[in-house]
């Protein structure tokens, strides 16, 4: 998966963790949230990738890096919606 594999995960994880999160609703303006949302997801899935290949825990396209770029993004997703539903 190079970088551009990284945003187009970011985008689904941005949409999908969005939707499916309970606060999404208290979070504010659809568009705003929805794009802090994916801001977040790409933000966490780059962090995710840099951070794997500086420690040697995984290479471009390994298996490994799939669930671990994924389940970065998500936890950025809901931190990110949380916070704006305390606003």
């Amino acid at each position: 998966m190079g970088w551009a594999g990284i945003v187009v995960l970011g985008l689904a994880i941005g949409c999908a963790g969005w939707f499916f999160h309970p606060l999404r609703r208290a979070s504010g303006p659809v568009g705003m949230a929805l794009a802090i949302a994916i801001a977040a997801a790409l933000a966490g899935a780059a962090l995710a990738k840099a951070a794997g290949r500086a420690t040697g825990l995984f290479y471009d396209g390994e298996l490994l890096e799939w669930p671990v770029c994924t389940a970065v993004a998500f936890v950025f997703v809901a931190v990110s919606v949380a916070l704006c539903a305390r606003r």
